[in-house]
């Protein structure tokens, strides 16, 4: 294994590999979360676990040949329920990866050190590493788009639960018998508040809407800010409702900041102020005294810069960038 020794540490980088069901996001960061280098790598024609695996490899390969800095480690975001660098399950929109050890099959072939965390876990702590919570001990990070996922940052470390089986946000349950979720039950949050939920409920209310593509979140924010009656009624249920969940989230973690991501978050300030403005009349209130909602800075680069921090922080070279 290819390792590193104190002299050369400050100077080291770390390959990043996010996951994806149709590409790779890959590149290489320095410690101060700079990428140094980064490319898009499509999936289309891999239709099998060890194409897939390939892939990676090559990537990782691509990456440490494009700097020559002293690499630290390579860190992944993968779909799906991931402990001790094995995909125990979850990993529905690729082919296999059930079971699979695959950070031992990556660190043989590559011969790097291998560190591999939930994709939602690492644009958390990408957020929080380098982005919107860089000041921050105690963070819930929520992306709300098809779904709703996150990741909890609890005294500055990941916080997955029991084998990192656990903080499913998207998936607490917040009307007892309500709609159905993807995830299999009913009432969940990401039946309620995702963009997926939003989308139906506005063509629900909307008399003669088309069923277009044109029809997507943006859209529905567009005639929401123009005053449009139903994207408003749309868009007020679902800011009641992503703060319902939300004030679940500070009545527990009693965060610093609940910093929201995906496409919607950027639709600007009123996004977010929105929801806080809920959120401040129903929170306990010494759990919400701290408590801000803001939107995430990262953007599709958030997944990246994660794994090269979960790199940084597992194998010691720093434990997190603050201010």
């Amino acid at each position: 294994m290819k390792t590193l020794n104190h002299t050369n540490m400050d100077q080291s980088c770390a390959i990043g590999i996010d996951v994806g069901g149709s590409s790779l996001k890959c590149g290489v960061v320095n410690q101060q979360g700079e990428i140094l280098y980064s490319t898009l790598i499509p999936m289309k024609k891999a239709k099998t676990q060890g194409a897939v695996i390939a892939l990676i490899v090559e990537a990782i390969q691509t990456c440490a040949s494009k700097v020559k800095q002293p690499i630290l480690g390579v860190g992944i975001g993968f779909p799906g329920t991931i402990y001790n660098n094995k995909i125990i399950a979850g990993a529905d929109n690729l082919p296999g990866f059930k079971q699979l050890a695959l950070g031992e099959i990556l660190q043989d072939v590559t011969r790097y050190n291998i560190i591999m965390d939930n994709d939602a876990n690492l644009m958390g702590l990408g957020e929080m590493t380098y982005g919107a919570a860089k000041d921050c001990s105690d963070v819930v990070f929520l992306t709300v788009g098809t779904g709703v996922g996150g990741a909890v940052m609890i005294d500055n470390k990941l916080y997955g639960g029991f084998r990192n089986r656990g903080t499913e946000l998207g998936h607490i349950i917040i009307q007892h018998n309500g709609l159905a979720c993807a995830c299999g039950t009913k009432g969940c949050l990401e039946a309620y508040a995702s963009v997926t939920a939003l989308l139906k409920h506005y063509q629900f209310i909307h008399p003669g809407i088309p069923e277009t593509d044109e029809v997507d979140g943006r859209y529905i924010v567009e005639k929401y800010l123009e005053g449009e009656e139903y994207a408003v009624k749309a868009m007020e249920l679902h800011f009641d409702y992503l703060a319902i969940g939300i004030i679940s989230f500070i009545n527990i973690f009693s965060p610093e900041k609940i910093v929201i991501g995906g496409g919607i978050s950027e639709a600007g300030a009123f996004y977010t102020r929105e929801i806080e403005r809920r959120i401040k009349t129903v929170a306990v209130p010494v759990s919400a005294i701290r408590s801000l909602v803001v939107p995430a800075k990262l953007g599709n680069k958030a997944g990246l810069l994660g794994c090269a921090a979960n790199v940084f922080q597992k194998f010691k070279a720093f434990d997190y960038v603050t201010t």
